[in-house]
């Protein structure tokens, strides 16, 4: 998917909002255990419930990842339905990645071939040879980890370097790397103060945001200084959606929260 394709789906639905599928078989409700896969049958449903309101979905691979292989299959069957089902739902490999050479070509291969997500999330500590390998993927995006939502985020991202915080050398930096324009950046919401520099560094770009709903972000801050003319906004809602019920009605639950974002988006678009 191309950047203009991402915004003419957001343009259609009146929504840049991404639901994070962050399914933890120990938050699902109960009555799902009882399923082949329940976590697959959970997504499934928070999908169909929902799909009409977002315009991506990114499930955090920790969540899977701990399942062993019970749960790379849920995943498997997570991507291929939204592929299949919702071609036109753009796919977040939340995966962190951040090693180089082949190592990362590796992780590309396994998320953007095999797996077929449309994008990847990616940690630019170790510089140019650990995030250029995803690059590589035309009409695949690289999703760098910027200025993140975490409190230890001020730690490292927020400190100097050379008077620069550390944050805006990565932005800087990384637009000079081969495919650049394959880029977007992860910038959370509970930073909303700094979009307006962000934005001068990166105008163009898409920004994925995390830390709207239950890490406290704000949209109004988030659009007032993020959007631009492309819209240039996924912003994130994970638990405060995909858990808003826990009865048979668990996905009519999500919908109800996925709804309200999506309409305070359309009065922002």
């Amino acid at each position: 998917m191309t950047n203009d394709q991402l915004t003419a789906a957001i343009r259609k639905k009146s929504s840049f909002l991404c639901i994070g599928l962050d399914t933890d078989p120990e938050k699902i409700p109960g009555f799902l255990l009882k399923e082949d896969d329940p976590v697959f049958s959970f997504n499934k449903r928070i999908i169909d419930a929902t799909h009409d309101l977002a315009v991506a979905y990114k499930p955090n691979m920790a969540f899977y990842e701990a399942l062993g292989l019970k749960g790379w299959e849920s995943l498997k069957k997570t991507i291929d339905y939204l592929n299949e089902r919702y071609p036109e739902i753009f796919t977040i490999a939340d995966a962190k990645r951040g090693d180089i050479g082949n190592t990362a070509n590796m992780y590309a291969r396994a998320f953007l071939e095999d797996l077929n997500f449309d994008s990847i999330t990616v940690a630019p500590y170790m510089g140019r040879d650990s995030v250029e390998p995803f690059l590589e993927f035309e009409n695949k995006h690289t999703i760098l980890l910027a200025l993140t939502s975490n409190p230890g985020a001020f730690d490292l991202q927020t400190e100097s370097v050379e008077g620069v915080p550390l944050y805006q050398k990565v932005l800087e930096t990384s637009q000079t790397y081969k495919h650049s324009e394959r880029l977007m950046y992860v910038v959370g919401a509970t930073k909303a103060d700094y979009f307006r520099k962000i934005r001068k560094v990166v105008p163009d770009s898409f920004l994925l945001v995390p830390g709207v709903g239950a890490q406290g972000g704000s949209l109004e801050d988030v659009c007032r200084y993020g959007l631009n003319e492309k819209v240039g906004l996924l912003v994130n809602s994970s638990r405060g959606i995909i858990y808003a019920g826990q009865g048979d009605d668990f996905d009519s639950k999500a919908r109800e929260a996925a709804q309200q974002l999506q309409r305070q988006m359309a009065e922002f678009l």
